[in-house]
């Protein structure tokens, strides 16, 4: 696709001047400006969103009450640093996330700036807590790039490679995947839950349950190719914890604000965590986090224990309260979940064509389109997925991948059903070219993924 010489001198200036370590490549795409689920580029482009920049735009691009929330609170109060004093809109906020959050008992809130910030005060929090240092967290997990973020997450060797020691005490079990099952097994009803026992078998050789401060868990595992995990498995995990007085942490930096048709995507399994992590939607791509816990476990750390000077600014809070009320008054969860379950039909019907779609898996808006060699070996087709990408890409459809080769589909909330089918038409095309070897293999050099 040609670009203009506008564009090439932005990402000329990008490639000389940023560090590296912020960017994975995709397309030579400048985003201009964004209103629903549509993206315009400097170009005059536009693209259907298929992306909402990493479950992100929930509620869509610029959608016009979060804009008016944000340009009637600069006006006011740009900045209040919670530590010295209060404001009314980090209150109202407060009230809102202790009522939307799952759990029937009375609730806190700390806020940050970031999902990685918030991972980071969930540890600090349990340790408090508990008095217990260890913390489990999950293979292939993804939680942030702050240290404490960093250490629990397992999803890449480049977010390690040449740091030095992070955060000590971290220990990983296998994520419950019964697709490719990381303990080997072929056959999902037969392993006896493997990955379970291969928990409980830490506490056999390595250290005692009263040693560990926190289970840290994402309810469906994002960015590893959405998994999601057997309601078995999380019971059995849950009830563990809660007989040994260990936190369970549920991680919804990605899974939550309606993103899986529910509020939070450990409303699914019906259980009540401990503590609930908050990022991205949170405010609509603003930078705003939140912890969510019992009350008793926020009053073991005391301040400046977890307090950053711009954490729970107001305009952030403005634009997350209108976020809030666009998913309620829009009636976003319920859209979600059914057009969430008509997504996962038609690619489902794709499969019955093509080999090369293995599995389709997901919940509401949070969808992963599993893209093999073949079926029998399961072997990842990541030259596909970076062709298939590149092709919607030059057909208007702002699409991803991740996990090597599953095509991620993370269109915001607010999508119409036009957009969503005109979206789903271009993906379909744009497998069948890729199959069929219509998209050249040059493109290659340029789509690198996730």
């Amino acid at each position: 696709m040609d670009i203009s010489n506008k564009t090439r001198s932005i990402i000329d200036k990008d490639e000389k001047l940023l560090s590296r370590s912020i960017r994975i490549p995709f397309f030579p795409l400048v985003v201009k400006s964004g209103r629903g689920a549509v993206l315009e580029d400097l170009e005059g482009r536009k693209y259907i969103d298929f992306l909402s920049f990493g479950a992100i735009s929930n509620v869509g691009h610029n959608h016009p009450a979060v804009v008016e929330a944000i340009k009637e609170q600069a006006e006011s109060l740009i900045h209040c640093n919670p530590a010295y004093a209060f404001h009314e809109k980090l209150t109202e906020l407060t009230e809102e996330l202790t009522v939307i959050t799952p759990g029937n008992f009375e609730k806190r809130v700390a806020y940050g700036v970031s999902g990685g910030d918030a991972n980071d005060g969930a540890i600090k929090a349990a340790r408090a807590y508990t008095g217990r240092q260890k913390i489990i967290a999950f293979l292939r997990s993804y939680h942030g790039n702050t240290y404490g973020a960093m250490g629990i997450s397992a999803v890449s060797l480049p977010m390690r490679y040449h740091f030095g020691p992070g955060v000590p005490e971290i220990y990983h079990v296998p994520y419950p995947d019964c697709y490719r099952c990381p303990l080997g097994h072929q056959n999902a009803e037969r392993c006896g839950l493997a990955c379970y026992q291969y928990f409980l078998g830490m506490f056999e050789t390595l250290f005692s349950p009263d040693e560990v401060a926190a289970v840290i868990m994402e309810p469906i595992q994002g960015d590893s190719g959405i998994i999601i995990p057997p309601q078995e498995y999380m019971q059995y995990l849950y009830d563990f914890c809660k007989k040994h007085g260990i936190l369970f942490v549920s991680e919804e930096v990605q899974t939550g604000m309606g993103r899986t048709g529910k509020w939070f995507g450990i409303e699914h399994f019906n259980l009540e965590p401990d503590i609930i992590v908050i990022g991205k939607a949170l405010a609509s791509g603003m930078p705003l986090s939140a912890l969510v816990a019992r009350k008793e476990i926020f009053e073991a750390w005391t301040s400046p224990g977890h307090v950053f000077c711009t954490s729970g600014n107001p305009i952030c809070c403005a634009a997350s309260l209108a976020t809030i009320g666009i998913i309620r008054r829009e009636g976003l969860l319920k859209k979600t979940e059914e057009m969430g379950r008509y997504i996962r039909e038609r690619f489902n019907r794709l499969a019955e064509e093509y080999e090369q779609i293995s599995q389709v898996r997901g919940q509401g808006f949070m969808i992963g389109v599993d893209l093999v060699k073949d079926r029998s070996s399961r072997e990842r087709a990541r030259d596909l997925a970076a062709k298939i990408v590149w092709r919607c890409y030059e057909q208007g459809l702002y699409l991803t991948f991740f996990s090597g080769s599953v095509l991620r589909i993370c269109p915001p909330l607010v999508i119409t059903q036009e957009e969503l089918d005109r979206g789903i038409s271009i993906l379909e095309g744009a497998i069948a070219d890729a199959i069929s070897g219509k998209v050249p293999d040059n493109v290659l050099d340029m789509v690198k993924g996730w």
